[in-house]
C-alpha cells in the first residue's frame, strides 16, 4: 500500500513541476510557481526519507511494512 502512496507523490510532485514551469512560461509570476517548487520538493524529500536505507540498512518504510504484518 505504501509504494502506491508513494508512487502518487511523486507523480503529484512531477506534474506540479511541470505545472510550475508552464504557469510561469503563460504569466511570467515567479511567486505561485515558486511556491508549486517548493512544495514539489518537499514531497519528493518525503519520499526520499522514508526510502533511503539507514546505516543499518533497513529503510524506514520496511519497517512500518513489517509492523502491520504483525
Amino acid at each position: 500500500m505504501t509504494d502506491l502512496v508513494f508512487s502518487i507523490v511523486m507523480l503529484a510532485a512531477i506534474l506540479l513541476l511541470v505545472g510550475a514551469f508552464l504557469y510561469w512560461r503563460r504569466t511570467g509570476e515567479v511567486k505561485q510557481p515558486a511556491l508549486m517548487v517548493i512544495l514539489a520538493l518537499i514531497a519528493i524529500s518525503n519520499v526520499l526519507i522514508w526510502t533511503i536505507p539507514t546505516p543499518e540498512g533497513t529503510a524506514p518504510v520496511d519497517l512500518v511494512e513489517g509492523a502491520g504484518a504483525d
